[in-house]
C-alpha cells in the first residue's frame, strides 16, 4: 500500500465509525423513572428554560412558567436529534435553526415540523420531578 492508500483508508474508517456513533438513538426521555428528580425549583427562574441530564443522559428541557407551575420537554429536535437550547424566550436548535414555544414544545420555526415530546412533571418538595 502507498501512502494515499493508507490515508484513505483510515480516513474511510475514521467516517464510518464516526457515522455509526451519529446514528445510535439518544435516550428518550419517556424512557424516565417517574419520581426522578430533574431539577430544584430555585435554579428554574419564572419564565425561564433550563436543560437537564438525567444520569441515563436523558436531555430534558424543563420550564417554569410560574411560582407554582411547571412544565418540560424531550431537549432533542425533532428535525434530526440535536440538542436545543432555551434563547430570547424560545428553545432553539442550533444545528439547522428550527424554534420552539417555550411554553407548548411546538415548532414555531422549521425545518422541524414535529412539536418537542411533553415530558411530565410535578413540583415536590422544592424539587421538579417526572411524573
Amino acid at each position: 500500500m502507498n501512502r494515499r492508500q493508507v490515508l484513505m483508508a483510515t480516513g474511510s474508517g475514521v467516517a464510518a465509525l464516526t457515522l455509526a456513533a451519529c446514528s445510535q438513538p439518544a435516550p428518550d426521555a419517556g424512557e424516565v423513572s417517574a419520581g426522578t428528580v430533574l431539577i430544584s425549583l430555585t435554579e428554574v427562574a419564572v419564565g425561564e428554560a433550563k436543560a437537564v441530564t438525567t444520569a441515563d443522559g436523558v436531555e430534558i428541557m424543563v420550564v417554569r412558567s410560574a411560582e407554582d407551575q411547571v412544565h418540560a420537554f424531550s431537549a432533542i429536535c425533532t428535525h434530526q436529534g440535536c440538542s436545543v437550547r432555551p434563547e430570547d424566550g424560545e428553545l432553539y436548535c442550533p444545528c439547522h435553526g428550527s424554534r420552539f414555544d417555550q411554553s407548548t414544545g411546538e415548532a414555531t420555526d422549521g425545518p422541524a415540523e414535529e412539536p418537542l415530546p411533553e415530558v411530565a412533571v410535578a413540583i415536590e418538595d422544592g424539587n421538579v420531578v417526572t411524573a
